[in-house]
């Protein structure tokens, strides 16, 4: 047979619509297993439609051992002994040939072994050795029959000196139960005469005719004039076709160029595959509508999630705006002990104690574990008394916070046993994990800042009034000061009165003098001012101990409410992570559905556009 250079195009369509099914089912087969409610039954369908979409036509050889199939297969390869042949049964399993560049023997696979061997034959069709049908090898005969409704055609084998025995007659019972095209071969026909071999045949449509009600068609074949016709790498034509084996390749011919044969060889796993899809895609739906109220339950977790955790929130706020007006109290305490120090009625204390500072008798006088003036003062005024509740109010935050993600905790978890509770039994079957309550509670975050706090509302006591003491020395030492220069220049002026010469000179004098009084005055004028400046200033200062102490506390408290919700939704878990998974495997099941619905649209068109000629752009 001479080898095919180049094929037509309608076997290049054929090919090419093959391929896109073999895609489509290998991709299929990815999804069935994972979608609820489809049987076994359904995807082994699928598998069924892949064997079918991975093989061009499919011929299959069966007849009892040593009936000849073997050796006729190796005739039409060119092989003389591709396959084993003997007297005793050497086929033990099915053997698929098909096309590849170097002779292989494949492992075996779906009860299978695939063979690959380098005939432009196998180009077109793939062609089926089986084991023998002999009762003896029950299991053999039990593998052929599970193989045979894959076939495209069957090609019985018999010897010419056993044919249409009651065991071939029993064989193509069965195959007419199949529904199968079956075509008689009558191996070994070299062995008797022409006239013999009209005789056989004859029988043999005769028995079919009356055993079955039609006739099948009969072929003679002679596999050892087939390797005899290409002995020596030649071919011999005429001894090719005294053979019979040129009828097989004459058949897948004309099976090959007929465009409704293909086409019913698409379409039978195209059929397969869209009957599976439907009832994939109408599980999944299915499976959604059951779902949809279960998927409800995500949300409203979140929904109880996201308002536990705007409670805690608030509780937060509640305790810094607490701190804060604390911080304030101590503002406002604070006026009133300035004010009073600084006061003009206390102009003259102020100046005396200014003189003290200035000539160092204060230090002398002041015993080292004397408190400050400052520190005096703000103590008879209470106003640390506010900074001093503060750490009391603070360390109420963690137990609320705990105790409220304790209760929380538990609503949920009570919330998710009752839900599990509801779940269909398949679906409780896949959880993971157990919906419970934290064994233990941490509140390291907001202990964890205590020191921070605590040198927070020190330095508010501590460091704020050292820093007020010294400006309310420095100011009245410059007070001191100013008097003693104004004192200075009086008793100067007065001085000079002595030495005055006319009396017209005596108004200048005095106005010296007032001018003098008065700069004095406006010296003790200025100290509330000065304390107003002071108040202002040390309030400030204050301002941002408050804002550091609120940042550190709502930090810290921040982290302890994402760990109160961290425990929420590890609780909770087992629930939310399957209902999230199921959600999100249908949905993915359902998009993967719709897309292999378009390619099977797809391929339909193709397919329906198999071997038909175009005109103008229009199928003829």
């Amino acid at each position: 047979m001479a080898e095919v250079t180049s094929e037509p195009k309608l076997v290049q369509d054929y090919e090419a619509i093959r391929k896109q099914e073999y895609s489509l089912i290998t991709n299929l087969l990815g999804i069935l297993p994972r979608i609820d409610n489809i049987g076994e039954e359904r995807i082994g369908q699928v598998r069924d439609a892949m064997f079918h979409a991975d093989h061009p036509y499919l011929m299959v050889f069966v007849g009892p051992f040593s009936s000849g199939k073997s050796s006729i297969i190796n005739a039409l390869l060119g092989a003389e002994d591709f396959l084993k042949i003997g007297p005793i049964p050497t086929t033990d399993r099915i053997s698929i040939l098909r096309w590849g560049e170097e002779p292989q023997h494949m492992g075996t696979a779906g009860g299978a072994d695939t063979v690959f061997y380098p005939s432009p034959l196998l180009r077109k069709v793939s062609l089926v050795d089986t084991p023998g049908l002999e009762s003896i090898f029950k299991d053999h005969e039990e593998t052929t029959r599970k193989f045979l409704h894959r076939a495209d055609v069957v090609l019985l084998t018999m010897l010419a000196t056993q044919a249409m025995t009651q065991k071939n007659l029993d064989v193509l019972k069965m195959f007419k139960e199949y529904g199968k095209k079956v075509i008689l071969v009558i191996s070994q026909a070299d062995l008797i005469s022409a006239e013999e071999r009209a005789t056989v045949q004859q029988y043999v449509i005769d028995q079919s005719r009356d055993k079955l009600g039609y006739e099948l068609d009969v072929w003679m074949m002679s596999a050892q004039l087939g390797q005899e016709a290409r002995a020596g790498g030649g071919f011999d034509e005429a001894k090719w076709k005294a053979s019979g084996l040129n009828q097989i390749e004459e058949y897948i011919e004309k099976q090959l160029n007929d465009a409704d044969r293909l086409r019913q060889k698409l379409q039978t796993p195209l059929q397969i595959v869209q009957t599976v899809h439907q009832g994939a895609l109408a599980a999944v739906r299915q499976n959604q509508t059951t779902f949809d109220r279960y998927r409800n339950i995500t949300d409203n977790v979140a929904q109880q999630l996201d308002s536990q955790k705007r409670e805690q929130e608030k509780t937060v706020r509640e305790i810094s705006n607490d701190v804060e007006a604390h911080f304030r109290d101590t503002g406002d305490r604070s006026k009133e002990a300035i004010q009073a120090i600084f006061q003009f009625s206390r102009a003259l204390g102020s100046l005396g104690r200014g003189l003290f500072e200035l000539t160092g008798l204060s230090r002398i006088f002041r015993r080292a574990d004397t408190p400050t003036y400052m520190d005096a003062t703000f103590k008879r005024y209470k106003v640390f008394e506010p900074i001093n509740e503060i750490p009391a109010i603070v360390d109420k935050l963690a137990p609320r916070l705990e105790g409220q993600d304790m209760q929380d905790i538990d609503d949920l978890v009570k919330y998710g046993n009752k839900e599990v509770n509801n779940l269909p039994i398949d679906m409780q079957q896949k959880i993971i994990g157990t919906i419970q309550a934290p064994a233990s509670y941490d509140r390291k975050f907001l202990q964890d800042i205590r020191s921070e706090l605590t040198e927070l509302e020190e330095e508010a006591r501590k460091v704020e009034t050292d820093k007020l003491d010294n400006t309310r020395r420095n100011t009245l030492i410059y007070l001191a000061v100013w008097e003693v220069i104004m004192v200075i220049l009086g008793v100067a002026l007065i001085s000079q009165w002595n030495l005055v010469d006319s009396l017209a000179e005596i108004p200048i004098a005095l106005i010296g003098l007032i001018v003098i009084l008065t700069l004095a005055l406006l010296g003790f004028a200025a100290m509330p001012l000065r304390g107003r400046v002071i108040h202002t200033e040390y309030v400030n200062r204050l301002l941002k101990l408050q804002a550091r102490y609120t940042e550190i506390l709502t930090q810290a408290a921040d982290k302890q409410i994402e760990y109160g919700m961290q425990l929420r939704r590890e609780a909770i878990a087992p629930l939310t992570r399957l209902v999230d998974a199921q959600a999100r495997i249908q949905d993915e099941q359902l998009e993967k559905l719709q897309s292999a619905e378009q390619e099977i649209n797809q391929i339909e068109t193709n397919l329906n556009a198999l071997g038909k000629r175009k005109f103008l752009g229009l199928q003829l």
